[in-house]
């Protein structure tokens, strides 16, 4: 186990930049949620040198205004996922790496439509077992976009 004290701290809200596809989000970090959630619309899977592949639409929040960009990565898992609602979906679930401050790490993140939520990314606590402790009354301790 890491000693808390070499943790990094991070707020209830952060920015998230995936380096592999050039964009940066604003989060909400939920504790309760096991794997992390970005937003997608247009989700089509393709085969690409013998493996499954997914394109989709998501957000990037770099600018003023929120600018819709595409997106490929390999399709990790295709798993049910309980939502908040208590509704189970099949989602497929991809691997990359983010950057949050300067912690870099490849994270599990499924693809769903978030277009209804006030985040583009829901970060889970698989995501942070690792090297993150939530401050829960704190926002972008890591600063802002």
């Amino acid at each position: 186990m890491i000693d808390p004290s070499e943790k990094i701290i991070i707020g209830a809200r952060e920015v998230i930049i995936f380096p592999q596809l050039q964009l940066r989000v604003h989060a909400k970090v939920d504790t309760g949620a096991k794997t992390s959630c970005l937003h997608a619309t247009h989700i089509k899977t393709f085969e690409k040198k013998g493996q499954l592949w997914v394109r989709f639409t998501t957000l990037d929040e770099t600018q003023s205004e929120p600018q819709t960009v595409n997106c490929e990565l390999p399709v990790h898992d295709h798993r049910k996922v309980r939502s908040s609602n208590g509704h189970a979906h099949w989602r497929y679930v991809v691997r990359t790496e983010i950057q949050l401050g300067s912690l870099k790490e490849k994270i599990q993140l499924t693809l769903a439509d978030r277009s209804r939520m006030k985040y583009p990314m829901l970060l889970g606590r698989s995501a942070m077992e690792q090297h993150l402790l939530v401050a829960p009354g704190a926002a972008y301790l890591l600063g802002p976009l």
